[in-house]
């Protein structure tokens, strides 16, 4: 997505938003497109859910992780569970939540206040980055009935298009959190926590634009998907 066109979408948002918490958010991330992404302040996040349809299925955690001047701030890290309609069902068998885990969750309505000021001036990374965003967008439609736009770099986007510069075909499972991560010589990390995950996103994103050359001459808008 070039930046004038992620520009001109959030001007025109700020424009037409009537909400001021959004107004504001978008404010925030308009100064940040042009920034080299080795400058810009990001945030990497994850989110468990007990299924992959925002329509019907809920979230369960959310992780977030800062990215600031090329560096992760550890003490800048945070996890929420999340309170939702009914059990988790068979779904515990990927995240490992559990019902009895909520018991003091947040409800979903803090949740997303909390996430919008937790990002609010953060260009969001993620692995696989709509998927994460459609359930955000869901969820805060359902709240504030107000949809948002959520610009976020997508590592998965990013490996693939350097193995297919190399690669004509990828291999099946390529392109998961941990495949990427090994072929930077990256740790491996439990698998299926928000946090860990939204940790792990943060050092490939790190590691890519290592790759790159440094990021120096690269802006956020130039990778975002």
């Amino acid at each position: 997505m070039g930046a004038w066109l992620i520009n001109a979408t959030l001007k025109w948002r700020t424009l037409k938003c009537n909400h001021s918490l959004f107004k504001d958010y978008y404010q925030s991330l308009i100064p940040l497109m042009r920034l080299p992404v080795t400058q810009a302040p990001l945030m990497a996040m994850d989110l468990e859910m007990t299924g992959l349809d925002p329509l019907k299925d809920q979230i369960l955690s959310i992780g977030l992780v800062p990215i600031v001047n090329g560096v992760i701030p550890l003490d800048g890290a945070q996890q929420k569970l999340v309170q939702i309609r009914g059990s988790v069902g068979q779904s515990a068998t990927i995240h490992g939540i559990l019902d009895n885990h909520l018991a003091e969750a947040v409800t979903i309505e803090e949740a997303m206040a909390w996430f919008v000021a937790q990002t609010r001036g953060h260009v969001l990374v993620a692995h696989h980055s709509p998927l994460d965003c459609r359930f955000l967008q869901q969820d805060i439609l359902s709240i504030y009935r107000q949809a948002i736009v959520l610009p976020a770099i997508d590592t998965l986007v990013l490996e693939k298009n350097r193995l297919l510069r190399e690669h004509s075909v990828l291999k099946e499972g390529s392109l998961r959190l941990g495949a990427c991560r090994e072929r930077y010589g990256l740790p491996i990390y439990g698998a299926h926590s928000a946090l860990t995950d939204a940790l792990a996103c943060a050092e490939l994103l790190l590691a890519q634009v290592a790759a790159m050359g440094g990021g120096a001459d690269i802006s956020v808008a130039d990778l975002l998907s």
